[in-house]
């Protein structure tokens, strides 16, 4: 295989002259691999060190909740209490050694974290319906309820800190509290933390604020984002709004969250533009942005660059392939795709526990 002009070699983060080793970034996914006290496990350090080992630029943890009662599914690690930075820093320690950054993607569900999960009826942004919650709806935040949630996010960033981590990325994307904040089938307040984009956003860019008070200059602020949910009411135009407004608050990266990079928009039919492209074509001092959705091989990535991502995230390829950050410069890299038998998968650093969730991505693992 020929190797071209190395495109993807490295990237430095340019408000703090930050250096990331290439261009792939291991995107936060779900694996439901630690405890059920919400301590970080030995699998899913394992999972993760493997992919830094093995060649990726950035390391995402799967997503952490900031609030004891943000907790969106079993297995899912905390970071609302001191108690669980000990096993933090074994992770960080773990990658850094091999000349690798780490984000904690912060997040709190919202509507989307079980009553049966928490004990507590699910809190949003507004009193809406919610099949997790045993009265059929969430609660709806009051104002010393907000202040407190923008607590949990800084207080979680902190101890991201206190940990080692290189940077956090706040969960704003998929439907979690931060976007049921901002969309606007979601987000039904009239106070100031509601009504158009602008006073829907307050919440995020108010967490934002509070973090950047308290973590050194050095450390990395991010923000991930779906451009578009229907159901929420997260639509295209507000999105681009969003990422204005968020370029202005001093973060250093937004992550476009596209599900499939090489798609257009579903509420713009007739326009050609990829939905990173809206973004990048058309609002001038983004900060560095990171696009995930359906990239799988070195044209893949190569097109996404193209489309004006800095940087490339991948969630699925990663997980057969540890090794896939490595391979970016191999000009026709483009490994087999799905499915996956259950041993290649325990070869490439999964447990038991996250094969079995896998099972549930329709085609991805073998029938045995």
């Amino acid at each position: 295989m020929g190797n071209h002009s190395k495109p993807f070699d490295s990237y430095i983060f340019p408000r703090i002259n930050k250096k990331v080793r290439n261009r792939s970034v291991l995107a936060a996914m779900t694996n439901k691999q630690s405890h059920s006290d919400g301590v970080l496990s030995d699998r899913e350090i394992k999972w993760l060190t493997r992919r830094a080992k093995d060649g990726f630029g950035i390391i995402t943890t799967a997503a952490t909740h900031v609030s004891k009662y943000g907790q969106g599914w079993e297995g899912e690690f905390g970071i609302f209490d001191d108690l669980f930075v000990d096993k933090l820093k074994v992770l960080t320690k773990n990658i850094h050694q091999y000349d690798c950054l780490i984000f904690a993607q912060l997040f709190h569900g919202g509507m989307r974290a079980p009553e049966k999960l928490t004990g507590k009826t699910p809190i949003s942004a507004s009193r809406i319906p919610c099949e997790q919650s045993s009265t059929g709806f969430t609660s709806s935040a009051n104002v010393k309820e907000i202040k407190q949630l923008i607590n949990d996010f800084q207080s979680a960033a902190l101890r991201s800190v206190e940990a080692g981590f290189d940077g956090i990325e706040l969960h704003g994307a998929h439907g979690y509290l931060i976007s049921q904040f901002l969309g606007e089938k979601t987000n039904l307040r009239d106070d100031n933390w509601g009504g158009d984009i602008s006073g829907r956003s307050k919440f995020l860019v108010t967490i934002i604020s509070e973090i950047k008070k308290v973590v050194p200059e050095s450390f990395i602020v991010g923000v991930r984002m779906s451009p578009e949910i229907k159901e929420l009411g997260i639509y295209l135009n507000d999105s681009l709004k969003l990422a204005k407004i968020l370029s202005k608050t001093g973060i250093d990266f937004i992550h476009l969250s596209c599900w499939d990079c090489f798609k257009t928009s579903s509420e713009h039919l007739s326009d050609k533009r990829t939905l990173t492209e809206w973004f990048t074509k058309s609002i001038p001092n983004l900060p560095t942005i990171i696009s995930t959705g359906g990239i799988w091989s070195t044209k893949d990535a190569d097109n996404v660059m193209q489309q004006g991502a800095d940087l490339i995230g991948v969630g699925r390829a990663a997980i057969p392939y540890p090794d896939w950050g490595a391979n970016l410069n191999y000009e026709k890299y483009d490994p087999p795709k799905m499915p996956f038998s259950a041993e290649q998968l325990l070869k490439a650093g999964l447990s038991d526990i996250f094969i079995d969730y896998m099972r549930n991505w329709k085609g991805f693992i073998k029938d045995e």
